[in-house]
């Protein structure tokens, strides 16, 4: 990576605000522009496709908007890795911070990928999230 170049681990909410127009959309676009590499775990894949598959059913989006929903998903800035969270940084970070079990697994993927990439940047939009990943340096 040069100096210039990003790592970036994107969550759900980072990528939703992406796909679709929100109040954290333009930051979205402007972090997905940036020259790097932009991960998205199978997990956040899985979230994201759960909302816009629900977003169908509701009918809140029509089926062409759904399709492009999900090009955009597969065709956006990010590389798909497959990785976990180690065991410990995952009982650790639950000490630390109040999250959901998925935000709590994200976090601790990336704290896991930080060992390897110690640049890697986190990108999330949920609040609580968002304070236990400045808490780790992550952000």
């Amino acid at each position: 990576m040069t100096n210039n170049a990003i790592l970036i681990y994107w969550d759900s909410s980072a990528i939703l605000s992406a796909l679709f127009s929100d109040t954290h959309s333009n930051t979205a676009k402007k972090w997905a522009d940036e020259t790097g590499l932009h991960f998205i775990s199978t997990l956040a894949y899985a979230e994201v496709s759960a909302v816009i598959a629900r977003m169908k059913r509701e009918r809140v989006l029509a089926e062409t908007l759904v399709n492009a929903a999900f090009e955009a998903l597969d065709l956006g800035p990010w590389r798909r890795i497959y990785t976990w969270p180690e065991w410990e940084i995952v009982r650790a970070l639950s000490a630390k911070w109040p999250l959901r079990g998925a935000d709590l697994w994200h976090l601790a993927a990336a704290a896991t990928l930080r060992k390897e990439f110690p640049e890697l940047k986190f990108l999330t939009f949920d609040q609580r999230l968002k304070k236990a990943a400045a808490g780790e340096a992550l952000l």
